[in-house]
């Protein structure tokens, strides 16, 4: 879940401004459309990540207590992967254009990666993890867990390295004049792609679909997952496709004798660690606002199916053949969560402003943090409402309490509302500081960045051990999550600076990453 920074170039020195903009001037709505095309296939294979994976893992072995700390590749990518990326594709001379090599690059990458995610059970029993089938064997897969955690690695990193020049792409393209209007579609094909993937991964049928998904060391679950991630690399090379043949970029080209100027990676972060002696006023609120935030926000994000695979539908992912297709039947229904949740997500977005402009910024983030705590406690209450009222019937597990199941989906569908908030109103109310005190946005953002990355660090680190502290499964993460949504309304109503509700824009739209 992280926020690309894209250190722009000012393409005149290079000799190809005049060029961009007769070619900005050229570009219709149409091509701008299918020119973003890649954030739908980037964001389809996301989504799927988001809802399948944390519980994937743990059937192979990876403790509970453990799951989180794969996602410490998420932040670290944030962090280092974009801006360098961002960076190098600025200064790119491609005859093929600065942003297109690595988007391309970046796609086949994804691609390898899911591919070696949903083979990884069929790769590790090749390794000597078991000679057992699948539907008997309950014991740890940990080859096909190495494979996995590798591929996952590898999925994260590719995904940041194409969101910074996918962006970067539809800046230069839409150019001033039609910058509202791309990031709307960019947005819009975002939304898209979550919805196709959590579809996607609520479906139970690909492995009845396609058959030859079913392995030995790969049933209806593993073969499910391997169906949704196969779909997902199809779509996204088709987006990807599109995207590079109809953005047509205009390479850059260096006036001769010009000295070339090296900005390396150490030159970026000291600019941006600098930026923390010149902050504009009222900024340093701004960053422990969304670090709290942020805390009460990535507990959800990490284990929203697992929560109710585990708690509603009372499965587990290392149990008997019914707790098994429990917990399968509880994560497919929180994708089918998530997808309610893109779309209230979807519809959101697009009353961030004129909610902001009639409430502003500051009243519309206090309400959110506010939502987002009554939600987490929401979590909780039903978490303990199912347990209590879990009679160990197999029968209950497979279908959940209707109630529960209810007010469960209800949960997931009324975040959509401030998640597109945190999606969108710290990143213009950001811009809007820097703007006001004159200082460089995209290093206020880089400075952003860093106080959305530390606190996924923090959870993704503490959140499993928390949990197996206490031994209730999933509840003392969300309960602390509740916490921190909490403290933060307060510490928003009483110290985010008051701001204009007539400069408001939406500066931002990032993808859950």
């Amino acid at each position: 879940m992280e926020v690309e920074t894209v250190k722009g170039v000012d393409t005149m020195e290079f000799g190809a401004g005049d060029r961009e903009e007769r070619a900005r001037r050229d570009v219709s709505l149409v091509r701008l459309v299918f020119s973003c095309m890649v954030a739908g296939g980037v964001q389809y294979g996301w989504a799927l990540q988001l809802s399948l994976l944390t519980p994937y893992v743990q059937t192979l072995g990876l403790p509970h207590a453990l799951s989180s700390i794969m996602w410490l590749c998420g932040p670290v990518a944030g962090f280092l992967v974009q801006p360098t990326v961002g960076l190098w594709s600025d200064r790119c001379y491609s005859k093929f254009g600065r942003r297109r090599p690595f988007i391309l690059v970046g796609c086949l990458l994804i691609s390898t990666a899911v591919l070696i995610i949903g083979f990884s059970s069929d790769i590790g029993f090749a390794l000597g993890d078991t000679k057992e089938h699948c539907s008997v064997y309950t014991g740890p897969r940990w080859k096909a867990a190495i494979v996995y955690v590798a591929g996952f690695w590898v999925l994260d990193l590719s995904n940041n390295a194409v969101q910074g020049p996918a962006r970067a792409l539809m800046a230069d393209l839409a150019g001033p004049e039609k910058v509202n209007a791309a990031n709307a579609i960019f947005c819009s094909w975002m939304a898209a792609g979550n919805i196709l993937g959590y579809s996607s991964g609520a479906s139970g049928q690909w492995h009845k679909w396609f058959p030859f998904l079913n392995t030995k060391a790969c049933c209806a679950a593993c073969a499910n997952l391997k169906g949704a991630f196969l779909i997902a690399v199809i779509f996204l090379l088709c987006c990807v496709a599109v995207t590079i043949i109809v953005a047509q970029e205009v390479p850059l080209e260096k006036k001769p004798g010009m000295k070339e100027e090296n900005t390396g990676f150490l030159d970026m972060l000291k600019d941006i660690f600098g930026a923390f002696k010149s902050l504009p006023p009222g900024m340093p609120y701004v960053l422990l606002v969304t670090a709290v935030t942020w805390l009460s926000w990535f507990p959800f994000i990490l284990y929203d199916t697992d929560w109710m695979g585990r708690e509603v539908y009372h499965g587990n992912p290392d149990g008997t053949a019914a707790e098994r297709d429990a917990y399968d039947r509880g994560v497919r229904e929180g994708a089918f969560g998530l997808l309610l949740n893109s779309v209230v997500l979807g519809i959101s977005s697009f009353l961030i402003e004129p909610l902001c402009r009639k409430l502003t910024p500051r009243v519309v983030w206090v309400i959110s943090n506010f939502s987002v705590f009554a939600a987490m406690a929401g979590i909780s209450i039903v978490s303990k409402w199912s347990v209590d009222g879990y009679k160990g019937s197999i029968q209950q597990a497979i279908n959940a309490n209707p109630q529960v199941r209810a007010v469960a989906l209800f949960i997931f569908t009324a975040l959509g509302f401030p998640l597109a908030v945190l999606f969108s109103v710290p990143f213009a109310v950001t811009a809007q500081l820097a703007a006001k005190a004159g200082r460089g946005q995209g290093l206020c953002t880089g400075v952003l960045n860093i106080f959305i990355v530390l606190p996924q660090v923090i959870i993704a680190l503490g959140a499993g051990p928390w949990d197996a502290l206490f031994g209730k499964g999933n509840l003392p993460a969300f309960a602390l999550a509740a916490a921190f949504a909490f403290i933060c309304g307060f510490l928003a109503i009483f110290f985010l600076p008051k701001l204009s509700r007539s400069s408001f824009r939406s500066s931002s739209m990032a993808g859950m990453h």
